[in-house]
């Protein structure tokens, strides 16, 4: 279970991004977390495996408090804890596999990593990976060689090959298609559903949220401004939407491009 409790960060311009953040997500579950840009989605996320540090309060994941741990501990936490970025965060000129073996990073010794040594059984766990998301046959395509569906698909079997509890998808579709955002959060339903995996996605739009999530929190200003589950999702219509999260936020459906 991951707990937050009372979380705030300030940033060193002054900048509140979150404030007093409360709220609980049992394992396997699906939490979208929603909101303006600016409201603090992408800061919460990265304190979750402190990417970014805290100003004050605590995050509780299955009863140890990450916000108090050493650093050799952290990273023992950081694995298990898998990141999916919005702009895939691949090196683009390494190829498929090399950019999926980086998940296997928290397990071995640091001076392999420096030259690129992983052993037959993390270059197996990375061929699976890739064989679940579907782009086996690109293993050795250089990643900028790949569409972004298909290098956002890298970055989800990135975060799979760390053999994670949770992951954390940091706005994952908003540089894609409706087509493609269907598909890119069909594979991480797949994981929750199937391998059990916690996911915390923070989307922008009401129809995937309803469609996938099985819990939503929302935030604005980055305080939390709303707590639901399945049923309060499906129930919530545009105008309800867009009066707690603002005219930003849309309907899939009604984006165009």
């Amino acid at each position: 279970m991951l707990k937050v409790v009372n979380l705030t960060k300030i940033y060193d311009n002054g900048t509140r991004a979150l404030d007093n953040v409360s709220f609980e997500v049992k394992d396997g579950e699906f939490l979208a977390i929603i909101g303006l840009s600016g409201s603090g989605k992408s800061t919460l996320l990265r304190c979750i495996n402190r990417l970014v540090e805290p100003t004050s309060g605590e995050i509780w994941l299955d009863g140890v408090n990450v916000t108090a741990v050493s650093k050799s501990e952290l990273r023992a936490i950081r694995r298990k804890i898998g990141m999916v970025f919005q702009q895939f965060n691949l090196v683009k000129r390494s190829s498929v596999m090399t950019n999926v073996l980086t998940g296997r990073l928290g397990y071995i010794n640091p001076l392999f990593s420096l030259v690129n040594y992983f052993s037959a059984q993390d270059r197996q766990l990375a061929m699976e990976a890739l064989v679940r998301v579907g782009i086996a046959d690109k293993a050795r395509n250089r990643a900028d060689e790949l569409s972004g569906g298909q290098q956002q698909r890298v970055g989800i079997a990135r975060a799979l090959v760390q053999q994670p509890t949770m992951i954390l998808a940091d706005e994952p579709v908003a540089s894609l298609d409706p087509v493609l955002a269907h598909s890119i959060l069909g594979y991480l339903e797949q994981l929750n559903k199937q391998d059990g995996i916690t996911v915390l996605c923070s989307l922008h739009y009401l129809d995937l949220v309803q469609r996938y999530a099985t819990q939503v929190i929302g935030l604005r200003d980055g305080r939390v401004v709303f707590e639901g589950d399945n049923a309060a999702i499906r129930a919530m219509d545009d105008a309800r939407f867009k009066s707690i999260y603002g005219e930003e936020a849309e309907r899939l459906g009604s984006v165009t491009g």
